[in-house]
């Protein structure tokens, strides 16, 4: 009896096959027959699927961000949890972060496969930091996506840097706690949640 196919798991090998190497490989490192024979897949179903390996890079780092979005959305009035939740998905899913800095040194500062999409998935989460600041909860001294823009760096640089974070913070428990609240009160202090009081 011949196997049945199964399109969908097919492609959910694809793609966690593909997170893994475009992560240690970025795009012009990653090989279409290595996603290929970790996937159990054959190479041309892969380019049927995707068309080209750049389509597929950018198909993988959109679920990803889709995933954390629907997992950990922006919550402008807990920022400290925010922070805290944005750390430990970066922490246990060092993939995605590595995945967006692949395509920043791939791209540049020029455009880039789904920009528009992208910019739609962005907007709406510092149109909560913006709804935010119009409440009077946070300050809105910093425009919301700059806001967001600094939050994400520091949520995620020590997913980005592991090597510095050891040199500079230490590699204890004790020394990622201290960073964390680091983070978080400079988080506070960004978002004008530590005002002084008057």
């Amino acid at each position: 009896m011949a196997a049945v196919r199964d399109p969908e798991a097919t492609k959910a090998r694809i793609f966690e096959a593909a997170t893994a190497e475009f992560a240690a490989y970025g795009i012009a490192g990653a090989r279409i027959d290595r996603i290929a024979r970790e996937a159990c897949a054959n190479k041309q179903l892969i380019y049927a699927y995707f068309g080209n390996k750049a389509e597929l890079f950018s198909q993988v780092l959109e679920r990803r961000l889709v995933e954390l979005a629907a997992a950990h959305p922006v919550d402008a009035e807990d920022v400290d949890g925010w922070i805290d939740r944005i750390m430990d998905y970066h922490a246990a899913n060092p993939e995605l972060i590595r995945l967006v800095f692949w395509e920043g040194l791939e791209y540049g500062t020029g455009g880039f496969p789904h920009e528009a999409e992208r910019r739609r998935h962005y907007a709406g989460k510092a149109a909560a930091f913006a709804e935010a600041q119009q409440k009077g909860i946070i300050d809105s001294t910093i425009p919301a996506g700059d806001l967001l823009f600094m939050l994400t760096a520091l949520a995620s640089w020590p997913t980005v840097q592991p090597h510095m974070q050891r040199i500079l913070v230490g590699e204890t428990d004790e020394d990622r706690a201290r960073l964390r609240a680091s983070v978080r009160t400079a988080a506070r202090r960004i978002t004008g949640l530590d005002r002084p009081e008057s």
